[in-house]
């Protein structure tokens, strides 16, 4: 199947009224991305980005999804993972089965961008009231399978294999106390025999890229994701008096800046990439009270097991003894969120020819390995993964300055979902004839 940018881009954009913002050349065959599909698909990210829900509760965007597939004469799947849509659609063969995945849910961001359906939505987050925001593109994401399921659903008669499509929710992490993402798919069956799919496909959009430039690679690529949390224990007093308490936020100044000699002293970053980073912190409520206590939450990205649990002792240690120097105590937990997220080799090597013919791709490149994390990691570990990079930042916006995903300021260049969607597409159709 080779998917026209003439109908692709120029339907997209012009029907949206975002032409400005293409410069993808164009061709002349005929393609199954109609104006009408992509004006449908560009409507759903706008809904979506407007309404905007966290991990486990996106029931408004499944219930979207569900009922669209119904249409189409999926077999639809619903509560999986509390939130999650699975739905089968069989070919003119059962077999191969393949897998495509998109995440449904938004982060705890306050939107900043200007947009007539910028998100207003508020929800509480770690017992605080938050903004709510698509700030990571997964709207694009559940979108564009939207679109692709159209698609597959009307070339079933011809399509060589048949299709296993994953809406998943909670990517980002479900909320503290819950199960979720896909772990929890998987224990709910998304993968049970006989669907067990041949490989499972997933791509994201970027905003280190620009639109029409896609990137991949084979193997590990994507860092495994934990997190870790300390709770430094003092001793309150009034502000004014300090020395009849022990000061917990003085304690944890002194942990972060220890923190940070760990990668930059401990790790041979030239073999492997690693990274620490503190994300909150957390203590006290009044300007003349020092606490009792502290908490600090951070990340741990890492490539190997053996860096990891280096890294995690090394955690543990500067945190106990900084405490312990200062006459306070710590308490250290750590939570693993991902695996390392790794490309089939062979079925890269099959599928990157794919990628490179697929019509808006104006760029293929070789992407380096990245300390972003994805749990997708743990569907390409039951099965072959295949999973790319598409770009989303428009041509007149240097990539290398753009608001990153996860910025408040994340902006996506919907001329994206063109993108994606023809360069999902041609994967698909030669992945079935593996």
């Amino acid at each position: 199947m080779r998917l026209a940018i003439s109908m692709l881009m120029t339907g997209l954009l012009l029907c949206t009224g975002w032409a400005a913002e293409s410069a993808i050349a164009q061709d002349q065959a005929v393609s199954p991305l109609t104006p009408q599909l992509l004006d449908q698909v560009v409507g759903w990210r706008r809904d979506f980005h407007q309404h905007p829900e966290l991990g486990n509760r996106e029931t408004r965007t499944a219930g979207i999804v569900a009922e669209h597939l119904r249409q189409l004469g999926y077999e639809v799947r619903t509560g999986v993972a509390h939130t999650g849509v699975v739905a089968y659609l069989r070919g003119a063969s059962e077999r191969p089965l393949i897998a495509i995945r998109a995440d449904m849910d938004a982060l705890p961001v306050t939107e900043e961008v200007e947009l007539p359906f910028a998100s207003k939505a508020q929800a509480e987050f770690r017992g605080e009231k938050v903004g709510v925001m698509h700030a990571c593109g997964h709207d694009a994401h559940t979108a564009m399978q939207m679109g692709i399921a159209s698609v597959l659903a009307a070339q079933k008669d011809t399509l060589q294999g048949s299709i296993l499509l994953l809406f998943q929710p909670a990517e980002e992490g479900p909320p503290e106390g819950e199960e979720g993402g896909a772990p929890l798919m998987l224990k709910d069956g998304a993968f049970a025999p006989p669907r067990k799919p041949d490989a499972v496909l997933g791509m994201h959009v970027f905003s280190n890229m620009h639109v029409g430039t896609v990137g991949v690679r084979a193997g590990p690529f994507m860092a495994e994701s934990d997190s870790f949390r300390i709770i430094v224990k003092g001793l309150q007093t009034h502000g004014s008096r300090p020395w009849m308490g022990v000061d917990p936020v003085l304690v944890a100044a002194r942990i972060i800046d220890g923190l940070q000699s760990i990668v930059s002293r401990r790790v041979d970053i030239t073999r492997s990439p690693a990274v620490v980073s503190v994300g909150a912190i957390k203590g006290g409520i009044r300007y003349n009270i020092i606490p009792d206590q502290v908490e600090l939450i951070g990340t741990v990205r890492s490539f190997e097991i053996p860096v990891r649990d280096a890294i995690w002792a090394d955690i543990r240690q500067i945190a106990e003894h900084t405490a312990a120097a200062h006459g306070a105590s710590a308490e250290i937990s750590f939570t693993q969120h991902t695996l390392v997220t790794r490309n089939d080799v062979a079925l890269t090597d099959a599928l990157r020819p794919a990628l490179a013919r697929a019509p808006g791709v104006s760029k293929l490149i070789e992407i380096p390995m990245s300390t972003v994390a994805e749990d997708f990691a743990y569907f390409a570990e039951e099965v072959p993964g295949f999973y790319f990079f598409v770009g989303a930042t428009p041509l007149d916006q240097d990539p290398a300055t753009a608001p990153s995903n996860h910025s408040p300021k994340f902006y996506f260049d919907e001329g994206a979902l063109a993108v994606g969607m023809a360069a999902m597409l041609e994967v698909v159709q030669e992945a079935v004839k593996r």
